[in-house]
């Protein structure tokens, strides 16, 4: 109970620190991370009892194509849509005249994707998505559009749209991180006898954090004294850019070279930084070694064992992840080649070289939108399942997230969908285009970040920002030459900071404890009284009681 009551008066500071009007009345209910990935022979009930959708049914509506045609689909017509809006949608599909199509909900005018579902059929499949409405429209048209070209039609159960303002979606995310990212502790001060002092004076100060968040990192940081200082002081996990993919370790064919890469990992050795592996295989053919391309099928199924062996030896229990297959859902260079269990055999392989790392699938336009009918929620979702058919091992969710314009519904729903199969989700290349201008980029950056720290499923982060020797970065830069801070990085380190405890002093109360409400990591605490000091560590963990911790002077 201690622990409950202790919890209860963290969620109302977090309440205290928004105006009356933000925090969700009986009308406005939190966010629902409600996902389901399973085809259903009756729809669940709608999200939200329908939002501003309750009893209302689709009609069809003639909408006119990109092309400059018109066909007439399943649509809901929303007048009077608030501007500066979050949407939430949610609905369950089903379709007749095929055994399976991706259906994609669209909003008009614009024509901009709210969410994708591969519909069956012989049951009811979940299409979760939504959209952000900047300006007054009306009236709004979402229409549901089959992506195939079959005569199909589509059928919609238990829809749902339910509106946040901008302040009850920040405070939903603030409410998720102090509940998911942080845990109450209580400090109890005594002596040697085990009596509580009173008034006992504690400094807290966490020392590390327990969520990962990085940064990629190339071969000029080697050596590079300021760019090290200046990673350091910030990340606790990093990723190499290029310096394991095959190009760079095999440039020649039988010639393996891993100095560039050994030396970024003597850097995050010597540092305590958690890394990733990336990558394995490359599905892209064109960022292949170039002698790859040219080997009969026998010989490119004796190089890749080659590679695997080499690089998984030489490496092992060094990297936390491997992304075994980067980009699959876009490419299949060596399914053609080797047959469709190649990419089965890859994570078999990697798994038997490397038993306790996690094995990755990495992927693009996967959250970043819903435009690309390669990289849908369920098309990645299938591949998962059809590995997990194969018998592959401790498999994770890698989502690149190079963004444009973030749509911040339709990714955490995304999220959401995946958090249904229960294994690691990272974000694994963050970054915003850089066809927007800087202080745009660190926008939207921090939009994203936001948004993907406090999704409660999300295990770590890692940015797209490594610079090179030329000052440049693949789309997004934290720094200039000099280590001084971009719009984009000053927006990283007023997060890391927000997203760090820091340093707590204070003194016990008439039990001799003091208590606070800290982020997941770990902590050093010096205890003084009568003249006397003793220190401490003690970690934090995610937990939903009251990590208590006794020091004695």
């Amino acid at each position: 109970m201690a622990a409950m009551a202790f919890s209860s008066f963290f969620v109302a500071a977090i309440i205290l620190s928004f105006p009356p009007s933000v925090f969700p009345s009986p009308d406005v209910p939190l966010y629902d991370y409600s996902a389901y990935t399973q085809c259903k022979l009756e729809p669940e009930d709608p999200l939200y009892d329908g939002g501003i959708l309750k009893n209302e049914a689709a009609t069809m509506q003639l909408i006119a194509e990109d092309d400059g045609t018109t066909a007439s689909w399943p649509a809901f017509v929303l007048p009077n849509l608030p501007p500066s809006t979050f949407f939430s949608f949610s609905g369950w599909i089903k379709i007749s005249g095929s055994n399976s199509s991706l259906i994609t909900a669209r909003l008009m005018p614009g024509n901009s994707c709210v969410g994708t579902v591969v519909a069956r059929q012989e049951c009811w499949s979940f299409l979760k998505g939504g959209f952000y409405i900047n300006s007054q429209s009306n009236p709004s048209i979402l229409y549901f559009q089959n992506n195939d070209d079959k005569e199909i039609a589509i059928t919609i159960s238990s829809a749902s749209l339910q509106p946040f303002t901008k302040e009850q979606w920040s405070f939903q995310q603030q409410y998720k991180i102090n509940t998911e990212r942080k845990r109450a502790v209580t400090i109890h001060v005594s002596d040697k006898q085990g009596t509580r002092l009173k008034g006992a004076a504690v400094r807290v100060e966490q020392v590390s954090k327990d969520f990962p968040f990085g940064s990629a990192i190339n071969n000029n940081i080697i050596g590079n004294l300021p760019y090290q200082k200046w990673f350091v002081e910030r990340f606790n996990a990093a990723v190499f850019e290029n310096e394991l993919k095959w190009a760079a370790t095999e440039p020649k064919q039988g010639v393996n070279n891993y100095t560039l890469a050994d030396k970024l990992l003597d850097f995050v050795r010597a540092n305590q930084i958690v890394a990733r592996g990336h990558n394995i295989f490359w599905e892209d053919p064109k960022y292949l070694p170039p002698w790859v391309l040219n080997l009969t099928n026998p010989e490119l199924e004796l190089v890749v064992k080659r590679r695997i062996t080499s690089l998984m030896t030489r490496y092992k229990d060094e990297f936390v992840h491997w992304d075994v297959s980067n980009e699959f859902l876009h490419f299949n260079f060596y399914e053609d080649k080797l047959g469709k269990n190649a990419t089965f055999e890859f994570f078999k392989a990697a798994h038997d070289a490397d038993p306790l790392a996690t094995l990755f699938m990495n992927d693009f336009n996967v959250v970043e939108s819903c435009r690309d009918v390669n990289s849908t929620v369920d098309t990645y979702i299938e591949k998962m399942r059809d590995l997990r058919r194969f018998g592959v091992w401790m498999d994770g969710i890698g989502l690149e997230s190079h963004f444009e314009v973030p749509n911040l519904p339709l990714m955490r729903a995304i999220l959401d969908k995946f958090a249904t199969l229960q294994i690691p989700i990272w974000l694994t290349e963050v970054d915003i285009t850089n066809k927007l201008g800087q202080d745009t980029q660190a926008t939207y950056l921090e939009d994203v970040l936001r948004e993907g720290f406090s999704h409660p499923s999300v295990n770590g982060i890692m940015l797209w920002s490594a610079l090179n020797q030329k000052g440049k970065c693949y789309q997004m830069c934290l720094t200039d030459t000099n280590f001084k801070n971009l719009p984009a990085g000053d927006t990283v380190d007023k997060l890391l900071k927000e997203w760090q405890t820091g340093v707590i002093q204070s003194q016990t109360d008439d039990h001799g404890a003091f208590s606070f409400y800290g982020f997941l990591g770990e902590y050093t605490v010096i205890a003084s009284f009568g003249g006397k000091t003793t220190n401490s560590t003690f970690s934090v963990s995610k937990s939903d009681e009251t990590r208590h911790f006794s020091i004695q002077i």
